[in-house]
This record gives structure tokens, C-alpha cells and sequence, in this order.
């Protein structure tokens, strides 16, 4: 597996980044979904990579730049055949280590918290990541579970 920046420009990337909006809408009510779209992933404040195998995307992630030293967590994702497999936390990681390199000294997430994203929070919890307070834009949301860790 090699992890990469990705530019988005591919159609592999764009359809696997498709696929996770539709699941993240079908799982979550529509004022409560925060994936961004591939638009969203292009901003100049997002820096995105892909988890390839092959010509085959199996992952990806992202974090957007909040302020000078506070980033979110972005689109992590893995192909569904290969979850548990160990891409997320390889993705992760990396992600980890290139926030800290770029600078950033604290790392958040919002995701669901709904039973299917209990293993997303034992994965985040796994790496250091704790439960906080709303960060940035969100505000309190049932259907959304905020987690924050020191780089």
C-alpha cells in the first residue's frame, strides 16, 4: 500500500469519494451530515490523500486546516471489503505524522455516533483521540460525536 497527497482529478478517487457521501447520507439525517464533497476536498485549506494498493484506491483522508494550529479530520474512509485490515490505522498514522510536521498541535473529528461508527471512535480513541466540545462551525448534534487529541 502506498499513501499519497492526491490532487482529486482522478475518476477512481472521485467514485470512491462518491460512494462515502451517499453511505454518510443514507446513515445520517441530511442536518447532521458533515462529509465534504469533492469540491469542499479541492479548498486550498484541505490536504487530501489516498491510500492506493495497485491502481486501486483502498483509503483515504484528510485534514483541513482550522487556524495555525488546529486541524480536523477529514474523510477518512477504507473500502468496505477491507475493513479492519489495518488501512485506517496505516491512513491515520500518516495523517498524525504529517499534521504534526506541518505544524498543527491539536487534531479533531466529528463523526457519528450511531452504532455503525463505533468502530471509527475505538479507532480514533486507539490513537489518542478523547471526547470534546463542539468544535469550530459545529454545534451540539445528537447524531455527532466530536473527539480532539494533542499533536
Amino acid at each position: 500500500m502506498n499513501i499519497t497527497v492526491d490532487d482529486l482529478s482522478g475518476p477512481e478517487i472521485a467514485g470512491f469519494l462518491d460512494e462515502h457521501v451517499r453511505q454518510m447520507r443514507s446513515l445520517t439525517p441530511v442536518e447532521s451530515k458533515h462529509a465534504l464533497d469533492l469540491e469542499g476536498l479541492r479548498r486550498p485549506e484541505v490536504t487530501f490523500w489516498s491510500v492506493m494498493d495497485g491502481d486501486t484506491v483502498v483509503g483515504c483522508g484528510a485534514i483541513k486546516r482550522l487556524d495555525a494550529e488546529h486541524a480536523e479530520l477529514k474523510s477518512m474512509r477504507t473500502a468496505p471489503t477491507l475493513t479492519r485490515s489495518g488501512v485506517a490505522s496505516r491512513l491515520l498514522e500518516h495523517i498524525i505524522t504529517e499534521a504534526t510536521a506541518m505544524g498543527f498541535t491539536r487534531l479533531s473529528l466529528e463523526t457519528g455516533s450511531a452504532e455503525f461508527f463505533l468502530p471509527a471512535r475505538r479507532l480514533y480513541g486507539k490513537f489518542g483521540f478523547a471526547p470534546c466540545e463542539p468544535f469550530a462551525d459545529y454545534r451540539p448534534d445528537p447524531n455527532s460525536t466530536f473527539m480532539t487529541r494533542s499533536l
